[in-house]
């Protein structure tokens, strides 16, 4: 009677291993392994650009006809300047919203997740050739826009 009941557990075990492999197994196929291939692979010099290039929102930005972003048409260059902020140094609260949905394969949604604080930024890392007029959402009359071109090197 004895080895019946070693015998039930150890196949209780086996099926214990079996059922946490299968489990394991779906996890990393099903939700491990697609996240982290989501992202493409991107050169260490677009992810480490040697500069940053700065947007302010000025101060008076909040009345009609000031100067809002500036630059208001800036460029950038991939690997040297395609980390982008823009900083708010204006009283009023403001935004950096895409005219229409953009998006960077890489570092996903354009556009300030709030509203941005008087001295406070947002930042965001571009990583392929694209153009972008944005605005401010409570403000629609301040508008600017980015273009990131490819290095010439």
């Amino acid at each position: 009677m004895s080895a019946n009941t070693t015998s039930h557990a150890y196949g209780i075990g086996v099926i214990t291993v079996i059922v946490g492999l299968s489990v394991g197994l779906i996890f990393y196929t099903g939700f491990y392994l697609p996240e982290s291939l989501a992202k493409p692979s991107v050169s260490e010099h677009i992810l480490e650009p040697s500069g940053i290039l700065e947007i302010e929102i000025p101060m008076g930005a909040v009345i009609e006809g000031n100067p809002s972003y500036v630059p208001n048409k800036a460029v950038s260059t991939l690997e040297i300047d395609n980390r982008v902020n823009w900083t708010n140094y204006d009283d009023t609260p403001h935004t950096v919203t895409p005219d229409h949905r953009t998006s960077d394969s890489y570092s996903g949604d354009f556009g300030s997740p709030g509203v941005i604080k008087s001295g406070e930024s947002y930042e965001f890392l571009f990583t392929e050739p694209q153009e972008i007029l944005y605005h401010c959402e409570p403000h629609p009359w301040m508008k600017g826009s980015i273009k990131i071109e490819k290095s010439r090197f």
